[in-house]
């Protein structure tokens, strides 16, 4: 069937009134164009007129004359049927099923009268210039087995092209819709499998995480046994070996008894020892700090047996007459000694190793006896304004209630004139 498609007569035949259009039986052209035109076998042309009905169907391969008188005969059919041709009208088509996948639309002329198309099993090459036809292709895979009758009829019972259409249409727009359909389960099917792999990723992360976990808390429990098992070892062998001293350098029970009673009784003898030398070292020196009215103190040491007289003679020196006459007390326990407790030991006081002692300036002055010279009655005249100045000094900086003796402070004379009843409320 190529070659006589591609004979000169053939050529001249259908230069002037035909478009030829070649049809791969593998395409998606070929399988709209069998839904519209059935393809009863391969090769196949068919001669289509502007009205879109088959005017001539030619099955299988025949020669070039006998294309010729069908070429002829179509005209002639066109030409009966009143479709005349129109100048700048519409331009037939020929198409042809090959191997190729694309539409090879040849020269059209200006006065086209009907379509031809063509179906052949053996790929062929166009046809030359101005040729209108094509042929080439190969068996439809869309065609039933059955449909392989080597003489088909020549003509169809022409049907309503509308409906056809629409038949075509909607399978079209179904197979889009299974197409979406399938579409969509792969990219299910794609989420599931990238899901399931990513949870059984994550899922091996895990085993290899606790395994890794498991190992390490294994090899660290091995070695804690292994360092116990180590150390009772140890223990074990430092018992053997003072088992065995103690059963060399003593021959029975009683000997190591008592080496060991003895050794205790040194042991308790030597924290005794020095205990008491310790306790005799702090009790041999008193530690005595001097705290005076205006709130700095002063601190020095004294032999533990010396008197309180020794002391508060240290303080006089160191005082002056700043005061005046004192006395020295302890605040806690809160003790005012007297004229007796000067001449005991700082130790029977209970003043070592240390203590605080507090001068409590008094009073009443002892009355100081009468100068034997006229130079010392002048002294005696010069200090009196000083002594003066001094207790009204101390009169204005402590305060005294019966023997206890406090420092005085910005909020004294106001609290002096303040009455405060039972609720803690004051009253001015």
């Amino acid at each position: 069937m190529a070659a006589s498609w591609e004979d000169e007569k053939v050529t001249e035949a259908s230069n002037d009134s035909f478009v030829a259009i070649k049809i791969d039986t593998k395409s998606e052209a070929c399988l709209q164009f069998s839904q519209i035109y059935p393809v009863v076998c391969v090769p196949s042309s068919f001669f289509i007129g502007d009205s879109g009905i088959p005017l001539e169907v030619i099955a299988g391969s025949i020669s070039a004359d006998e294309l010729v008188k069908r070429i002829h005969k179509v005209q002639q059919m066109h030409l009966l049927r009143g479709e005349t041709t129109v100048a700048n009208g519409s331009q037939s088509e020929s198409s042809v099923s090959s191997p190729s996948a694309s539409f090879e639309p040849n020269d059209t002329s200006e006065n086209s009268q009907s379509r031809n198309v063509e179906f052949c099993q053996t790929p062929l090459t166009s046809p030359g210039t101005k040729s209108d036809t094509a042929t080439g292709g190969e068996t439809s895979s869309h065609a039933a087995p059955s449909q392989e009758p080597s003489e088909c009829s020549n003509q169809r019972p022409a049907e309503d092209l509308t409906v056809r259409v629409e038949r075509l249409t909607k399978k079209l727009e179904e197979r889009r819709e299974e197409k979406r359909k399938e579409e969509e389960q792969r990219e299910i099917k794609k989420e599931i499998e990238r899901r399931k792999t990513g949870k059984e990723m994550l899922d091996y992360k895990r085993k290899q995480e606790e395994e890794l976990t498991k190992r390490m808390l294994e090899e660290r429990n091995r070695e804690k046994a292994e360092d116990r098992a180590a150390r009772e070892r140890i223990k074990q062998q430092i018992a053997l070996d003072r088992a065995e001293r103690a059963a060399r350098f003593a021959k029975t029970k009683e000997e190591v008894e008592a080496a060991k009673a003895a050794a205790l009784l040194a042991k308790q003898a030597e924290t005794e020892g020095k205990r008491e030398s310790y306790a005799r070292e702090r009790s041999t020196v008193a530690r005595i700090q001097f705290r005076l009215p205006d709130g700095s103190s002063f601190t020095n040491q004294f032999p533990s047996d010396a008197p309180l007289e020794e002391a508060r003679q240290f303080a006089i020196q160191t005082v002056g007459s700043t005061y005046g006459n004192f006395s020295l007390a302890t605040m806690f326990p809160r003790r005012e000694f007297t004229k007796e407790d000067y001449k005991k030991k700082l130790l029977d006081l209970e003043l070592a190793p240390s203590a605080s002692v507090v001068l409590l300036p008094t009073s009443v002055r002892t009355p100081s006896p009468e100068p034997s010279n006229p130079a010392s009655s002048s002294k005696s005249e010069k200090r009196e304004p000083v002594r003066k100045r001094v207790l009204e000094k101390r009169g204005e900086d402590f305060k005294k209630e019966g023997k206890i003796y406090r420092l005085r402070t910005q909020d004294d004379g106001e609290d002096e004139n303040n009455t405060w009843n039972g609720n803690s409320t004051q009253q001015m």
